[in-house]
């Protein structure tokens, strides 16, 4: 039986990230993976759909060419080369993923693995083929499938899933998604960008219902000049799998029923953890509404043994993964390590407008009782924004009396780009003095996150 110093189940972007950390720190390591290099996210997530995002993007920007000085006619569309290009994409990275594995002397174990007990793990080959290892310290890092609830149940066929969207090359004539978060919302855009008619229906009264309600709203007005169309604020709604369509069974707050029939469904309504079928039971491994429990170094109740990712709960997403596989390997070692702070984890949608965001909504301050100050700025007011283009969406901060951070959205063409910023003003307890006294480069869209900060302070400039 080998023996390591630590084997991680799960090689997504929790688990190979730590992997090449334990190694960096003269640790042996293994990482057990029964499908792809890079997990859910590289090959059926963040990585694919981005390309997707693409693809939709610039067939959206030739409608706009003419006004550039290009003129550009007879253009055609194919969804099923978007969809092989991306994943294209992925299998490269996945490659790549593994160029690392090497590099850092990682080993690769192909199969399903099982905790034995808590320092054996028993890996199963596609073969069938059985070995067993031995670890000093093991990570969870097995990711999340999709959630089902009665009335939203996947099929696999006309009811999908992000996974097989990925996947489907011949695109419907009309689908309908069941949830308004990330993936319903990216998706829509791709789909809606390569002539496929879309509908979203929401229980919640906005699209993003996560995100502030001014970026929420900025996204309902373009998917609206797109012709995306939204059922939004619904008290119920399912969907069945006629045969023939995937009807949509749903009603408003007003108690009206309304059945509608579509070629396909995304069900988009979340994930659960996957921790079924690799002995978490024997083990006693505490879980908790379809995740596993973890302090803030992502150790379990057994105390050699970590869970990192979506596997460990909300948020699911793939750079607290990536921290949260850092935490577990400096947690091994003994070593210092940057507990995860809720209120300041960045979130990303890459629709278009993308959106970006940081700490508290401004909905949360009112409900909370906390006293702010606001700085909203239109991107149509920006010379960057202008000459570009690029002039949707805004720049929203919100400080504290103190003039520090308390929340940042961005919307607009590069929100996702710009947000780093706010990330670090957020995670190291700037104030708005320093960001104020930065000196931004003009013209750049950057240059409103510091005219925002100005703004919140009744001292803008350009506004």
């Amino acid at each position: 039986m080998k023996k390591y110093d630590l084997l991680v189940i799960g090689s997504g972007p929790g688990g190979y990230i730590a992997a090449i950390r334990a190694a960096q720190l003269g640790k042996t390591v293994a990482i057990i993976e029964k499908d792809k290099l890079g997990g859910v996210c590289l090959n059926r997530g963040c990585i694919p759909t981005k390309a997707l995002i693409k693809s939709a993007h610039a067939a959206h920007e030739l409608h706009e060419f003419k006004a550039l000085g290009i003129n550009i006619e007879g253009f055609t569309l194919d969804g099923s080369v978007a969809v092989q290009r991306s994943g294209g994409i992925s299998d490269r990275i996945s490659k790549g993923v593994g160029m690392l594995m090497k590099k850092n002397m990682i080993d690769v174990i192909e199969g399903h693995a099982v905790l034995k007990t808590k320092t054996v793990v028993d890996v199963t080959s596609a073969n069938g083929t059985l070995e067993q290892f031995e670890a000093t310290n093991i990570i969870i890092a097995t990711g999340a499938h999709y959630k089902s609830f009665p009335g939203l149940k996947h099929d696999g066929d006309r009811l999908i899933g992000a996974y097989e969207a990925l996947k489907m090359e011949t695109l419907p004539k009309s689908i309908a998604i069941i949830g308004a978060g990330a993936i319903g919302v990216e998706f829509a855009y791709f789909w809606n960008a390569f002539g496929v008619a879309v509908h979203i229906f929401e229980l919640m009264d906005h699209l993003l219902p996560l995100e502030d309600e001014d970026s929420s709203k900025e996204v309902e007005r373009a998917y609206r000049k797109y012709g995306i169309k939204t059922s939004l604020g619904l008290t119920k709604v399912s969907v069945e799998n006629s045969g023939e369509a995937a009807v949509i069974c749903s009603i408003d707050k007003s108690g009206k029923e309304q059945k509608l029939s579509f070629e396909k469904c995304l069900i988009a309504v979340g994930m659960t953890g996957n921790i079924e079928g690799i002995g978490l039971e024997s083990l006693g491994i505490a879980t908790e509404r379809g995740f596993i429990k973890t302090n803030d170094g992502c150790q379990t109740n057994v105390t050699n043994i970590y869970a990192i990712g979506d596997v460990s709960g909300p948020p699911l997403l793939a750079h607290v993964a990536s921290h949260q596989g850092l935490n577990a390997v400096a947690h091994i070692c003994g070593m210092d390590y940057h507990p995860i702070d809720l209120d300041k984890i960045p979130g990303c949608t890459y629709c278009y407008p993308q959106v970006a965001s940081i700490g508290k909504t401004e909905q949360e301050l009112q409900q909370q009782n906390i006293k702010y100050q606001v700085g909203k700025l239109p991107f149509i007011g920006n010379g960057k924004a202008i000459a570009s283009n690029e002039k949707s969406g805004f720049v929203k901060v919100l400080l504290n009396q103190q003039d520090k951070l308390l929340g940042a959205h961005i919307v607009g063409d590069v929100a996702t780009e710009l947000l780093h910023e706010y990330s670090l003003m957020i995670s190291n307890d700037m104030s708005a003095a320093q960001i104020i006294n930065t000196i931004h480069p003009h013209p750049t869209l950057g240059e409103w996150l510091q005219e925002a900060v100005l703004l919140a302070k009744q001292q803008a400039l350009n506004f």
